[in-house]
């Protein structure tokens, strides 16, 4: 599985460890991802996703997955958010 949250893209950084003696050595930092469902409500679903813990708290300031989706530009978003907000979009424009 791919170590990449597929809300916010958010994705491996590499780095520096530092040693007291300021020696460098290579390393990674891994995002938190957690694996968790998210309601919709306007596809009235549970949708399950692979999310960083800080795009969980974004969802939630924006009051939603829905709301979150559709005020965020699409260039900001991963794939699989991208095609979310396409459903979204599409089930909106329905009713």
């Amino acid at each position: 599985m791919a170590k990449r949250c597929q809300i916010s893209g958010k994705t491996v950084m590499s780095g520096n460890n530092v040693s007291h003696a300021n020696n460098r050595t290579r390393r990674r930092f891994l995002p938190n991802l957690q694996t968790t469902r998210m309601h919709s409500e306007i596809l009235d679903r549970q949708v399950s996703l692979r999310v960083s813990t800080s795009a969980m708290r974004t969802v939630e300031k924006h009051g939603g997955l829905d709301a979150y989706l559709l005020q965020a530009r699409n260039a900001k978003l991963a794939v699989e958010a991208q095609k979310l907000k396409r459903e979204i979009t599409a089930a909106q424009a329905g009713k």
